[in-house]
């Protein structure tokens, strides 16, 4: 029984870099497999009006993020958002103010998706949060 299990013992230690050596092998099989491109991405620079309006290559759904001021309500959920850049159309459905009252003098991040119709561009709100 001892020579069994001192068989074994060796065995396992004997083979466990070759069990090491495998999965190293699998995990660089895999990060060359899904590769891909690592660093900024374009528009994680969009930040401002100016950027988000003059940014040809945009296309619907684009995630942007703008800090500034709702300034009038236009109706049918439609609103002038302004930054230091300029001014633009937001789309804020009724559940993205999630109860809170927003003023013009309040300072507010949106979060939103690019909405392109031909030359018209605006942000669909998908949050919006009031600024300290």
């Amino acid at each position: 029984m001892k020579k069994l299990t001192f068989i074994l013992m060796a065995s396992i230690i004997i083979s466990a870099p070759s069990f090491a050596s495998e999965s190293a092998i699998n995990q660089e099989a895999m990060e060359t497999a899904t590769g891909g491109f690592q660093g900024p991405v374009e528009n994680d620079t969009l930040s401002t009006v100016d950027e988000v309006m003059n940014a040809g290559w945009l296309t619907d759904g684009n995630k942007v993020t703008l800090n500034g001021h709702i300034i009038k309500s236009m109706g049918n959920d439609i609103y002038i958002f302004k930054d230091q850049t300029g001014e633009m159309r937001v789309e804020i459905e009724s559940d993205e103010w999630r109860g809170q009252t927003i003023t013009p003098k309040h300072k507010v991040q949106v979060i939103g998706e690019v909405e392109k119709n031909n030359s018209d561009v605006a942000v669909e709100v998908d949050s919006i949060l009031i600024m300290k």
